[in-house]
């Protein structure tokens, strides 16, 4: 490893960055068979950020992959030292969290039935056994807490070192003091890395460069969206009743965290008011091992917190302070998978804290990706795809990651919406529905109006577990779409335009519904990887022979484009283009819809004229605009495309012609409670890579019938010949006063058996509603006798409820409304 031995002049695989991930990437990709790899480090291994990491190996994250990636870390590490002969530092000591108010001991009891249905240990404990467990805690202010037994920590610098050793032993070659200048690429693909010793000719080249990795991705013109943020801990002089088997202490209501080192503690936490460190392009080189100046006065609050919860430090010393810049990612998730912008480059970083519990696991599953071409599994919250190239704003990141990083330990509560760098991106009819009292949120940067508020009041976004402030609003929003008519700015939706002598060629290929279908007819369809799960979940709408309209949601466009490029033969004629905003687009929805939009065109709207899933231009008032009959809120409605410079001219027209008949703006929580009421799914809660259609309820969008393939259709009848072993229902709770957000526990005849994916208030049903995932406890077939044989309960905050199951929709199961 040293920098006198010779750099080779190619190599199958090209890793930048010899922290903890890079060398799992390296560690998995020989375990896996590809050994022609090259690590690259530009100063020493771990000498970046994860020298200074705490070490932390909590298993339950917020989503069952997050969760078993972390799984497998602690696998790996426990295990690591046996193959390699380099010790880890691996020791599984259990975590404690606790609670010092009510809101926190409910997000604690929502943690401990998630960790039932992920079949993970979790215990809910009094403050008292907290105490027994972590003797020198204070717990008088608190309500109680929870205990992970599987909870671990591990020295970072050892890991490092042992999965490096294991890399090199199974054939990867590691550089030190080897620092990449610039990365090579032809015709959209990367062929290679320049360091400042040689260039390096590759095949796959990955970004695994820690706070650095944005620099790197400009190399080869890859947006990698993070910021370096200051992180702060102490570790104290010995302290008389902590001993090594001492468990990892979380007071997220006090900011800190808590571990046992060499009879003290490590004491750190993540403020919340954050303080970002230098923008990524202006990162120090050389950086090794190295701190930043001690900051007391920003580390004040999380001093004080850590003396009310372990009153020992008030006479305890402290030995070092480490103020550590790491990377931190805009929405709290770390990023993985191939960029959208050149092939076989891939990345992982931006691991905000969690590198090196997720670090192992992590590190396996881009290599599978890499070495499979696709994931392995559900990796949709980290993956790239997700952002796109505006998220690589300096400023914006410096903003918005300030924020992010504050929040980290504050209660996740539901529908939470960030405030920094807002307004971002913006309808053109922003600026009128601001003043009619729009709650807006963002998706994706998209400002979104999520409700109304009524005339004299504030339209403010309280939190709660509870039944929100903003309920009211929503409901009379339902009534009117049930009742009369209302319009949603639906504009951040994604839209792709796919066109070509190949077009039709290349979607019967990704979709699993016929779209041979004549000129103006919308298909609802899903996109499958090879193992039949979802990759997206679009309408597609054909425009023309050799053209077609995709619609996806907002924070799938980038996803979906890259799908679909990615999939295009080399003799195809093809191409993706994103025209999301060029274009508005206005849901207008409800009974009265077709007399409102019928006083504004001479086109004949009837059912018999213009039926559902028909796509047309019409004129509507001085405007042409592509209208679409097809519905997310379950009823007759149709979707209005309107050019962006006509947008605001067709808002007026609407709302001018509709006033007698009751026409209401409407927001995006009003489409989440009635599109459950209906049972419609979406792409992320029900829709994932690891779900197929069999178990989603979808079986009837595959052309199974027809001989023509489609991606993923193997694995789809063979579901179909096994059975599926999980089956999505709809649900509505018995009891009308509890709220539900989604990810509750769902139970059969008492035992876990389901976990539910969305929940919303629906106020024409009275009750919450919505879907959930059902499995056997011993994973056989779920069949409708399964369904119908047993008595269900959802674990809402602690309290078990009653449920209704089935699968049909709660409402209008037979369409009719949606048909009239």
């Amino acid at each position: 490893m040293s920098r006198t031995e010779e750099l080779p002049d190619r190599a199958r695989v090209v890793i930048i960055g010899g922290g903890v991930v890079g060398a799992s990437v390296a560690y998995h990709l020989v375990h896996l068979g590809w050994t022609d790899v090259v690590l690259v480090e530009q100063g020493q291994l771990s000498s970046g950020t994860t020298w200074h990491a705490a070490g932390l190996v909590g298993q339950l994250r917020a989503t069952e992959g997050g969760t078993r990636l972390v799984q497998y870390s602690a696998e790996l590490y426990s295990e690591l030292e046996r193959e390699t002969g380099l010790a880890t530092g691996f020791k599984r000591c259990g975590g404690v969290t606790v609670a010092r108010t009510e809101d926190r001991m409910v997000q604690l009891r929502r943690t401990a039935a998630t960790a039932e249905s992920y079949d993970l240990e979790c215990e809910l404990i009094s403050p008292d056994r907290a105490k027994e467990l972590y003797p020198v805690l204070a717990t008088e202010d608190l309500v109680g807490a929870i205990w992970l037994p599987g909870d671990a920590t591990a020295n970072p610098v050892d890991v490092t070192a042992s999965l490096a050793r294991g890399a090199r032993d199974g054939g990867a070659r590691v550089f030190e003091r080897t620092r990449v200048v610039g990365i090579e690429q032809r015709s959209g693909r990367v062929t290679g890395v320049v360091t400042d010793r040689g260039a390096i000719e590759a095949e796959v080249v990955v970004n695994c460069a820690g706070q650095w990795a944005k620099a790197v991705g400009s190399l080869a013109g890859v947006d990698v969206p993070l910021h370096s943020a200051e992180h702060f801990y102490v570790v104290t002089e010995q302290i008389d009743g902590v001993h090594t088997d001492l468990p990892i202490l979380r007071d997220p209501d006090g900011y800190t965290y808590f571990k046992e080192e060499v009879g003290g503690l490590v004491v750190g936490g993540f403020e919340p008011e954050a303080k970002p460190w230098v923008a990524p392009d202006q990162l120090p080189y050389p950086f090794e091992f190295q701190l930043l100046e001690e900051d007391w006065d920003h580390f004040s609050i999380l001093m004080e917190s850590a003396l009310l919860r372990i009153p020992a430090l008030h006479h305890t010393g402290i030995r070092k302070f480490y103020n550590g810049p790491e990377s931190f990612t805009p929405d709290n998730q770390f990023i993985l998978g191939e960029a959208p912008e050149l092939a076989n480059f891939f990345v992982g970083a931006g691991f905000n804290s969690v590198g090196i519990a997720s670090g192992g696991g992590a590190g396996r599953a881009l290599a599978e990706w890499i070495v499979e071409g696709e994931p392995s599994m559900d990796l949709a919250a980290v993956d790239i795809r997700r952002f796109a190239s505006f998220n690589g704003n300096n400023q914006w990141l410096h903003d918005r990651v300030g924020e992010v990083l504050g929040l980290h330990y504050n209660v996740p509560w539901p529908n939470r919406e960030l405030t920094s760098a807002r307004p971002f991106r913006r309808s053109p009819v922003y600026h009128l529905l601001e003043p009619k009292g729009a709650l807006f949120g963002s998706k994706m940067g998209w400002e979104r109006a999520n409700v109304f508020a009524p005339p004299g009041e504030e339209p403010t976004l309280g939190y709660t577990w509870g039944k929100p402030n903003w309920l009211p609003w929503s409901a009379r929003e339902q009534r009117a779409t049930r009742q009369a008519v209302a319009v949603f700015d639906e504009t951040s939706f994604g839209k792709l335009l796919v066109s070509g002598r190949d077009t039709e060629t290349l979607l019967q290929r990704l979709c699993t519904a016929d779209v041979a279908v004549p000129v103006g007819r919308a298909v609802y369809t899903g996109m499958l990887n090879e193992r039949g799960g979802y990759e997206a979940d679009v309408t597609v709408t054909r425009l023309a022979h050799d053209r077609y309209l995709l619609v996806t949601s907002s924070a799938s466009v980038v996803r979906d484009r890259v799908w679909i490029e990615r999939h295009i033969g080399p003799d195809e004629h093809a191409a993706v283009t994103d025209v999301s905003s060029a274009y508005a687009v206005y849901g207008v929805m409800g009974p009265r819809s077709r007399e409102l939009l019928q006083r504004l065109t001479r086109a004949d709207l009837s059912d018999g004229a213009f039926p559902f899933a028909t796509s047309r231009e019409i004129d509507l008032g001085y405007s042409t605009v592509r209208a679409t009959r097809i519905t997310y809120v379950g009823e007759l409605g149709w979707e209005l495309y309107v050019p962006a410079e006509f947008a605001v001219g067709v808002y007026d027209a609407l709302f001018d012609a509709g006033a007698d008949l009751g026409v209401a703006d409407a927001g995006y929580y009003t489409i989440n409670s009635l599109r459950l009421d209906k049972g419609y799914r979406a792409f992320g809660p029900e829709l994932t890579p690891d779900h197929n259609p069999v178990e989603a309820g979808l079986r009837f969008t595959c052309k199974l019938r027809s001989d023509d393939d489609f991606i993923g259709r193997a694995a789809v009848e063979q579901v179909v010949a096994e059975g599926p072993r999980r089956r999505l229902v709809s649900f509505r709770l018995e009891d009308s006063d509890p709220m539900m957000w989604g990810g509750e526990l769902m139970l059969r005849d008492g035992q876990a058996a389901g976990q539910v994916t969305s929940a919303a208030w629906s106020d024409t049903l009275g009750a919450c509603v919505g879907l959930a995932y059902v499995w056997h406890r011993d994973r056989g077939p779920v069949t409708a006798e399964h369904l119908t044989t047993g008595s269900f309960e959802i674990n809402v905050g602690g309290g078990i409820h009653a449920a209704t199951v089935g699968l049909k929709a709660p409402f209008d199961p037979g369409n009719e409304r949606v048909r009239s």
